[in-house]
């Protein structure tokens, strides 16, 4: 069973990834981790954050000699900007002078409902770990992952498909490849799956009008994997369906308010004959179909298609035009505080998107190809391939 989780502040010493059932003797690709975290930070609408730090994993444990061990793997993304913030965020006894508490909420983050639950008289006791920065260690680990699938042939990817108003149109998406889709998102400072300077352009106009008035801006982007074989996850417990634990997955990402599998919500104003794949065989093929509107999963488990995930993005709560608010100390009415922020991370956040999607993957597969280390998983993924 895969476990995984993080650890760390926004401003603290560190972000840290925890994985824990990696098989033994994996050779991991240190430049293709990095090479994802630096992924995570790009994109057209980023904040200045992005120029401070840049990112690198540091393994802690669980590996030696380049290979894994077996045992649980802690991975560190050290803060550059630490050595600004030690002063408040040392965790060695002292106190906080109150004029460096921070005591009025941000509406939309999670600020308020956590000083209210956990009694804090200050917010950045919350806003620190509630942080898009957390999502350092979700790309380090997702990293990892996905290292592990695509030698096995599993191939993850992201594309932008809308932010604020301008869209990709579906006609030219629909024309294209995922993995072509792929290759044009990774070209492309706004991640979008089409070569289109003009499109490009109109994404950047669209950001840059949100940061002229003070706003921030959302969207829509797509995550998919390809090469997955039929049959990870089940149908025979409402925990154990794929689609769900995808879901889930996708969602605990910030700002994160929508995810669809497939044609999702569409689905719902449309016939059936239009909304389930008919199914085909040939000897060369075998089973298969000619359309993939269940976005690779039915009855909560892998059916050998494509897997397709959706997700809208909401803009970014911290607003340099901010929302009014009230004071936590003495519940008067200010406007909102500000911190550091992106006007747009839609980019960004289909890169986390991914190593969700890997994680929970690895995790499907590890269930049902259980293996101590990563040549027997290799050799029974391979033996389940080719028995199918």
């Amino acid at each position: 069973m895969l476990r995984f989780f993080t650890a760390g502040e926004s401003h603290g010493k560190g972000i840290f990834a925890y994985l824990e059932g990696i098989p033994a003797n994996f050779e991991i690709d240190f430049d293709f981790v990095n090479r994802e975290l630096s992924r995570r930070q790009k994109g057209y609408g980023r904040g200045g954050r992005m120029k401070i730090e840049k990112d690198r994993v540091e393994f802690l444990s669980g590996v030696r000699l380049g290979k894994t061990l077996g045992s649980p793997i802690l991975m560190a993304i050290w803060n550059k900007d630490y050595k600004n913030w030690e002063e408040i965020m040392k965790p060695d006894p002292g106190d906080l002078p109150e004029d460096k508490k921070v005591t009025r909420p941000r509406p939309g983050h999670a600020d308020l409902s956590g000083v209210l639950k956990y009694g804090f008289d200050d917010v950045r006791n919350v806003l620190e770990r509630s942080s898009a920065r957390e999502t350092a260690g979700r790309v380090a680990a997702g990293a990892l992952c996905k290292d592990i699938l695509r030698r096995l042939g599993i191939t993850i990817g992201s594309y932008v498909i809308s932010i604020g108003s301008v869209e990709v149109p579906k006609k030219v998406l629909e024309s294209l490849s995922y993995l072509e889709r792929f290759e044009n998102a990774e070209n492309s400072e706004v991640r979008i799956p089409i070569d289109d300077l003009n499109l490009e352009k109109r994404f950047k106009e669209e950001i840059d009008k949100a940061k002229e008035n003070g706003e921030s801006l959302g969207g829509v982007f797509e995550v998919f994997a390809i090469g997955v074989p039929v049959g990870l996850g089940s149908h025979t417990q409402w925990d154990k369906r794929l689609d769900g634990k995808i879901a889930q997955s996708i969602m605990s990402i910030q700002a994160i308010k929508g995810v669809e599998v497939g044609i999702g919500f569409e689905s719902a104003k449309t016939i059936g004959s239009k909304v389930h794949d008919e199914i085909f065989y040939s000897e060369e093929k075998g089973f298969y179909r000619k359309t993939n509107r269940a976005g690779g999963i039915e009855g909560g488990m892998t059916n050998g298609e494509p897997i397709v995930i959706r997700a809208a993005m909401k803009p970014i709560p911290t607003l340099y035009n901010p929302l009014k608010s009230v004071d936590i100390k003495t519940k008067e009415p200010f406007e909102a505080s500000i911190e550091r922020s992106d006007v747009c991370a839609v980019p960004a956040a289909a890169v986390v998107g991914e190593s969700m999607l890997a994680i929970t993957l690895l995790s499907a597969l590890l269930e049902t190809f259980p293996a101590d280390n990563f040549e027997k998983l290799k050799k029974w993924f391979e033996f389940y391939l080719n028995d199918e």
